[in-house]
């Protein structure tokens, strides 16, 4: 295992702006999996480690030390002081081992004729990360990022997003309006709005494209506008509106209530 001691080590340098800058991470073509959770959801997905990076005291832990075995041999192995280690962390609380990966290439747009997520302007990490577990865990595949939305490969956000990017087709800076034309299913955006009835009176046995805006300014115009359906969630007198990570949880299983139910 190589070791490194410099802070201005030329790979530390790029790992630290990879945890900080969006830009960077798009120069280089590269993002860092922070995590023993993480980077085990990454190899039983069989995903690509360019590098693993571990502390002092990291190298200590058993979980630390089967993955660094599990790794494949040709990925790079690095030993870092906890000093070192916590300059590069992407987080507050340094994990002890982070992974370097290329970002996935971007696969020529494809049909859209299953359900499909669409989030329009969500730019907080967590709540990206926690959305796209969810949408995992409700059997969705697809989810299409608008240009307002936070970078969906940050490390914050795949941290959040607990492995689930491995399992999803995750398409960013999209122009939604035009990859919903012609999609053969319901577009159901939820809106505060006269006419949005309540979400479990829709039936939602078949494809729906669900699409979600962030708190505050919401769905933008065309994109509501793009909506078949517009429905919203009832909620007890004087709460005004919930996290969008939670409505994305309730009206996602929601759908795989009343599937389950054929």
């Amino acid at each position: 295992m190589r070791e490194i001691r410099s802070r201005d080590n030329a790979t530390l340098k790029r790992l630290h702006a990879l945890a900080e800058s969006a830009r960077d991470r798009r120069k280089h073509n590269e993002t860092v999996l922070d995590g023993a959770h993480l980077i085990e959801a990454a190899l039983d997905h069989d995903w690509p480690l360019k590098a693993l990076f571990v502390s002092d005291s990291g190298l200590r832990r058993p979980e630390h030390q089967h993955l660094l075995q599990r790794a494949p041999a040709a990925v790079e192995q690095v030993q870092l002081s906890d000093a070192l280690f916590a300059h590069i962390s992407p987080v507050d609380t340094p994990s002890g081992l982070v992974a370097l990966i290329e970002l996935p290439p971007a696969a020529a747009p494809g049909a859209l004729d299953a359900d499909v997520l669409v989030l329009d302007g969500v730019q907080d990490p967590g709540n990206l990360g926690t959305i796209l577990r969810t949408a995992a865990a409700a059997g969705l595949r697809d989810v299409l990022l608008t240009e307002g939305c936070a970078q969906a490969w940050a490390p914050r956000v795949l941290r959040a997003g607990m492995g689930a990017h491995f399992v999803l087709r995750i398409e960013e800076r999209v122009d939604a309006g035009a990859r919903l034309a012609g999609y053969p299913g319901c577009r159901v955006a939820t809106a505060l709005a006269d006419d949005a009835g309540p979400v479990y009176a829709l039936d939602l046995q078949g494809p729906v494209a669900w699409l979600f805006g962030a708190e505050g300014q919401g769905l933008s115009a065309p994109l509501l506008a793009a909506a078949d359906r517009r429905v919203m969630i009832p909620m007890a007198a004087g709460v005004e509106s919930l996290n969008v990570g939670a409505a994305v949880a309730v009206c996602l299983f929601e759908q795989r209530r009343q599937r389950s139910l054929r």
